[in-house]
């Protein structure tokens, strides 16, 4: 199995900054890529940004420029640094993966989400 466990939510006035964590744990051979996502109340879930296991980057085009996303040195972690944060941003943030199991499955594997409120 694999887990994914994200820390780093919170509330912030518009301006701020924040910087989400998510960690992956378990039966894991590789980690193709890892990515944020985020759902705010009544919308759908949308991509923020993705780094591959070479380090290519992709963000949305409403969060370039304020977020960077990055990966640890045990590359089993990845984070989110979020600045200049709106009050657009506020939603529930959930870390994904994309991990080769130890059995040489292939798995997306999704956090359980972290409350990101930017007041305004």
């Amino acid at each position: 199995q694999v887990q994914l466990v994200e820390s780093g939510g919170g509330l912030v006035q518009a301006g701020g900054s924040l910087r989400l964590s998510c960690a992956a744990s378990g039966s894991i051979f590789s980690i193709n890529f890892m990515g944020w996502y985020r759902q705010a109340p009544g919308k759908q879930r949308e991509l923020v940004a993705t780094i591959t296991s070479g380090g290519s980057t992709n963000y949305a085009d409403s969060v370039k420029g304020r977020f960077t996303i990055s990966r640890g040195n045990a590359k089993n972690t990845v984070y989110l640094q979020m600045n200049r944060l709106k009050p657009e941003d506020t939603a529930v943030y959930y870390c994904n993966a994309g991990i080769t199991t130890a059995t040489m499955s292939f798995l997306s594997s999704w956090g359980q989400g972290t409350q990101v409120t930017v007041s305004s």
